[in-house]
């Protein structure tokens, strides 16, 4: 018996399907930007996709071959990874925030709007923090509107400065811990996934299923 997150002829993703897309990417709690109002994340989000037959394509916290490996499992056909080549040596954005990647840990995101109900996840920073108080006081969006303009986000990824504005980045940064070519990142991810996957189908290679 199938499980679903949402009924199958309610579902977003079904009702995209039917309307003739080619493929749903789905964000779990855990990705950057924003992430829903439900909390709910990849884990149960990626296996409730079993409703389609268009390819899926999982995002939130995958930057690794152990998440590629984990998503195929899933039921995905592939990941997106935002924060992880955000981090590559040729992304178009400042050095300071790809080191800040680096030298962050899971824990160092926050999320604001959720008073507004358009949640999103952002690097902690003195503006994110600002925000989040201003809205668990009862403020209300004029309060915030310039701290998180478009222009503030700019100057973060233009010219590297990290308090300038709000800046997008999911909780994946805690894995992240170099910044390299994307096209070496592609080979590892896919090398490192193909060992896990191997990996765990020998340990039942020679079992009997029950």
């Amino acid at each position: 018996m199938t499980s679903w997150v949402c009924p199958p002829q309610s579902c977003p993703a079904v009702k995209a399907e039917r309307l003739g897309v080619a493929a749903v990417s789905i964000d779990g709690f855990e990705c950057a930007g924003h992430p829903g109002e439900d909390d709910i994340p990849g884990l149960v989000l990626i296996p409730a996709a079993d409703a389609l037959t268009v390819p899926v394509i999982a995002s939130g916290g995958f930057c690794d071959g152990r998440g590629l490996a984990a998503a195929l499992m899933l039921g995905a056909d592939g990941v997106n990874m935002g924060t992880r080549f955000l981090c590559s040596a040729e992304a178009p954005v400042a050095e300071a925030v790809k080191r800040r990647i680096v030298e962050a840990t899971e824990l160092d995101t926050d999320l604001i709007f959720r008073e507004l109900r358009n949640t999103a996840r952002v690097a902690r920073n003195s503006v994110s923090e600002t925000v989040v108080r201003i809205l668990a006081d009862g403020g209300t969006f004029p309060d915030i509107q310039q701290l998180v303009s478009g222009a503030r986000g700019r100057r973060v990824f233009e010219d590297g400065d990290l308090e300038a504005g709000i800046w997008s980045v999911g909780l994946s940064q805690g894995l992240v811990r170099d910044i390299a070519p994307a096209g070496d990142l592609v080979e590892r991810i896919v090398n490192e996934a193909y060992d896990v996957i191997t990996r765990v189908t020998g340990l039942f290679a020679d079992s009997t299923r029950v």
